[in-house]
């Protein structure tokens, strides 16, 4: 990406002084496309959660939605 857009900043996520850095995170390189490709072909593995957690889950993805809808509905053409 920064070879495509060098006049940009990225920024790690999360940032470098964190413990954790899921960029470079072994378990998360163990992900390919053809097995996220079985995953969505196959609906498997499901994974469960309490409703109570699902819904908490839902709020700040909910939020980013809305956030986007606005910035989409002001921008200019």
């Amino acid at each position: 990406m920064q070879k495509e857009n060098p006049d940009k900043m990225f920024i790690p996520a999360p940032p470098e002084d964190s413990t954790c850095a899921c960029n470079e995170c072994f378990y998360m390189k163990m992900n390919t496309l053809e097995k996220l490709y079985l995953c969505l072909k196959n609906e498997r593995p499901e994974i469960t959660v309490d409703e109570d957690v699902r819904l908490k889950a839902l709020k700040p993805i909910e939020r980013m939605l809305d956030i986007k809808r606005t910035s989409s509905s002001t921008e200019i053409s």
